[in-house]
């Protein structure tokens, strides 16, 4: 057995940095919680001295050996390259825990610590068991998520469980969830549809400015469900013709539409893009937090989200349309062979898309009261998140609504628990951010479905 070569130079500084970096974390984090002077000093030194010692021991177990060891590499090397990942992301856990408690008077609790080990909790859980889930791993995380961010918000905000708030949570949630319909349906075929904002933002205005020029409000809804449908339809036809450029031409088209409209509903009138006027009790009482289904005290559109999601789910496993879907996704050259029409499919999924973009327009009219050009513009960003974080494959014939529903729940408990911590919107935007790169990086490590056939 050869003789293992000594640390380098830069290793031996890198640690010395290292060490003396968290003793003065540890020491800050001391006069922070008023500790005395000469437990602070002692705490610190102690940290200097251990932190030193394990990383010359740990640095010895994977520097690079200039021959190799007859046993082979050593079980701490061996168990660092298995579990390499979930060890970084247990230290940034701790690493923003402290950097948190350090930053923020009180922040250092008991309920915070709880929360702290639920999260790591879901960690270690989410590695362990999410492989006896290969086939719905994506789903198995995002419930762990979930449960986790709820817990944790149980916790540590007041009224966070109650029924007040979860009421509220699933409202928002079935805004969202009607207007990811079409971008799930889209990306299982390998596209992405960015004029669903322009759309929401276009029917929302365009409901009620139909409303006010005195078309009665049910005929006035089919005809912006039907425009939307249209707009669905032109979206699908130009980037199935022009492949590969899907981003481009619905980005178009949502511009073209939400100018359209406010040229529109501007004429004779000072508020463009905005449209004031009376809208129906019913239409309220569909999306309003007060509103009853059924003599019962919850918004409709929850129970309208409910039933469309199950008649989704339950259609995309188990109708021919929806294997077709997936085929189509997965390999288009051998779904052509087996004659299914590409075209068909690609134009209906993106006329879903803009029907339901428009459905949510009329929805959300319900719950604001006004008309507003701007009001779709956050579910450009949202909409992604949802099919992303879910885990429906961008690159198509991977994921379904399902996932997109997990998605959309854990988007809005995260929204709702960043509220109640008092981050305004641009923090919550960095937060979605950062939740969404690892969830990226975590399914693109994963073949894609068609090099698996």
């Amino acid at each position: 057995m050869e003789k293992l070569p000594q640390i380098g130079l830069p290793a031996r500084i890198l640690g010395l940095v290292l060490a003396i970096l968290l003793a003065g974390l540890g020491a800050g984090f001391g006069f922070v919680q008023g500790m005395a002077v000469q437990v602070v000093i002692l705490s610190a030194i102690a940290t200097l001295a251990l932190t030193v010692w394990a990383w010359r021991y740990v640095i010895g177990q994977f520097v690079e050996t200039e021959t190799i060891v007859a046993d082979g590499p050593s079980p701490l090397r061996q168990a660092w390259m298995q579990y390499r990942w979930p060890l970084i992301g247990l230290a940034l856990v701790l690493a923003a825990f402290l950097l948190l408690s350090l930053s923020i008077p009180g922040f250092f609790n008991i309920w915070n610590v709880l929360s702290l080990i639920i999260l790591l909790a879901i960690l270690v859980l989410t590695r362990t068991l999410g492989r006896q889930f290969q086939q719905n791993r994506s789903a198995f995380i995002g419930i762990m998520v979930l449960a986790g961010l709820f817990s944790v918000g149980s916790m540590n905000i007041e009224g966070f469980a109650s029924g007040n708030n979860i009421k509220s949570m699933l409202l928002f949630a079935s805004f969202l969830g009607i207007a990811s319909i079409g971008q799930t349906l889209v990306a299982l075929l390998g596209g992405l549809d960015l004029s669903i904002p322009f759309i929401i933002g276009g029917a929302n205005v365009g409901l009620l400015y139909l409303i006010g020029l005195g078309v009665p409000p049910w005929l006035a809804t089919i005809i912006v469900l039907l425009i939307g449908t249209i707009f669905g339809v032109i979206n699908g036809l130009l980037s199935y013709r022009l492949q590969g450029q899907a981003l481009i031409v619905t980005l178009g088209t949502g511009f073209a539409i939400s100018g359209g409209v406010q040229i529109v509903t501007s004429i004779g009138s000072a508020y463009s893009g905005n449209v004031f006027g009376t809208v129906p009790p019913w239409l309220a009482n569909i999306s309003a937090m007060n509103g009853t289904t059924f003599g019962l005290p919850f918004p409709p559109v929850i129970l309208v989200w409910a039933l469309i999601a199950l008649i989704l789910i339950v259609g995309l496993r188990t109708t021919v349309y929806g294997r077709y879907l997936y085929a189509l996704g997965v390999n288009r050259t051998s779904a052509s062979r087996v004659m299914i029409s590409e075209m068909r499919y690609w134009v209906i999924m993106y006329a879903l898309s803009g029907f339901f973009a428009a459905l949510t327009g009329g929805l959300l009219l319900g719950w604001s009261g006004g008309g507003f050009i701007g009001v779709g513009d956050q579910y450009l960003f949202l909409t992604l998140a949802a099919v992303v974080v879910g885990g429906t494959s961008l690159l198509g014939g991977a994921g379904g609504y399902g996932f997109t529903v997990i998605g959309v729940l854990v988007l809005q408990v995260l929204s709702s628990f960043l509220v109640g911590i008092g981050l305004d919107f641009k923090w919550q935007q960095f937060i979605f951010g950062l939740l969404i790169l690892p969830m990226v990086a975590l399914y693109a490590r994963s073949p894609h479905i068609r090099t698996q056939i």
